[in-house]
């Protein structure tokens, strides 16, 4: 991997686990610098979300209170795809239940920096390893 690829990488992980963050996730400015203006997302539950109702919503969604429970994040990995767009899978623990995660995050220019095109979760079976 390139110093630019490893860099555009390590820069879309660090945007991903600031979305788990509590403190970030009540944030509305955080949400709005983090999500980009055409976000669109299917969630675990089959819901699908757009960046007007993410901004909206995402301070009342599960994870985003301090004193709550918390997403665990484990194994994310990420690839440059094109210049400007990274590809980051992992899995999460939440309240006893695992999902299989994967993001899209895109850098337009260096003014706007890098924000979470598209997301996904998928629910993982309890019997599954």
């Amino acid at each position: 991997m390139t110093d630019d690829a490893a860099e555009a990488v390590r820069a879309a992980i660090e945007g991903e686990l600031r979305l788990l963050d509590p403190a970030v996730r009540a944030s509305r400015a955080e949400t709005l610098r983090l999500l980009d203006p055409e976000f669109t997302e299917v969630g675990a539950s089959g819901r699908h979300y757009t960046y007007e109702v993410m901004v909206a919503e995402l301070a009342d969604h599960p994870g985003s209170s301090a004193d709550g429970a918390l997403y665990e994040p484990s194994d994310i990995t990420g690839v440059l795809l094109a210049p400007g767009l990274v590809h980051l899978t992992y899995e999460t623990r939440f309240e006893g239940r695992r999902a299989r995660r994967s993001s899209l995050w895109r850098k337009r220019d260096d003014a706007s920096g890098w924000s979470m095109y598209y997301h996904q979760g998928t629910p993982v079976p309890p019997d599954v390893p």
